[in-house]
Formats: structure tokens, C-alpha cells, sequence
């Protein structure tokens, strides 16, 4: 392994930390005016990692030279912001909590605007 490998996946690490506590951060923010009966915090961020790893992919399909960036923020950042096991976690929670369509509704409802998250950043990208 060369310096500047054992280098991005030093910033990769370090930029997962940076990215969970970006979503402690937003995701408490979120819930502390949330009205809702389900998680909406855990929506917001899944959704707005989306859009910026739709974003930052587009990005680099124009730059190819910025792969490396793609690397770091991509996996490190946003993969330690976005969070599929809370999601996860959540929506058993509401099914044991007999919520049965909320728990559609917010598992389903986080996919859909996911994946049209993601597109619109790639489209945007």
C-alpha cells in the first residue's frame, strides 16, 4: 500500500466521523420540532445523502480526476451520515409498536424519496 493510499483511507475514516456527527446533529435538529408519529429525522438524512452521493457522482463522471474525492466523501462522509440500520431499526420499532402503516409509510416513503434524491443529484451533477 502506497503513502497516498494509507493517506485517503486515513481521510476516509476521519471524514465517517465528521459525517456521523453531521447526522446526530441533523437528525436531532429534525426530531426536536418533529410532530410526526414516525422518525423524521432518519428521513431527512438518508435523503439529503442521497442527493449529495448523486451529486458528488455526477460531479466526478465530468471530472474524472476527482475519483479520489468521490472516495473520501462519498464512502467516508456520507457513508458515516447516512444511515440504513437506524432506518432499520426504526421501522421494526414501529411495527412492534403495532404501527404497521407508518412503518410502510416511513420505510417505503425514505426509498422512494431516496432514490429521486439520488437521481436529481446525479442529473444535477
Amino acid at each position: 500500500m502506497t503513502t497516498a493510499t494509507l493517506f485517503l483511507f486515513v481521510l476516509a475514516a476521519l471524514c465517517g466521523g465528521v459525517g456521523a456527527v453531521c447526522r446526530f446533529l441533523v437528525d436531532s435538529a429534525v426530531n426536536r420540532h418533529n410532530r410526526l408519529r414516525f422518525p423524521l429525522g432518519t428521513i431527512v438524512v438518508n435523503v439529503t445523502a442521497c442527493f449529495l452521493l448523486g451529486l458528488l457522482t455526477g460531479v466526478v463522471a465530468t471530472f474524472p480526476a476527482l475519483s479520489d474525492l468521490k472516495f473520501v466523501l462519498g464512502t467516508g462522509l456520507l457513508g458515516g451520515y447516512s444511515t440504513f440500520s437506524t432506518a432499520s431499526v426504526e421501522g421494526f420499532r414501529q411495527i412492534q409498536a403495532g404501527h404497521g402503516v407508518s412503518a410502510l409509510l416511513h420505510t417505503g416513503g425514505m426509498l422512494i424519496l431516496s432514490l429521486i434524491a439520488g437521481f436529481v443529484g446525479l442529473i444535477i451533477g
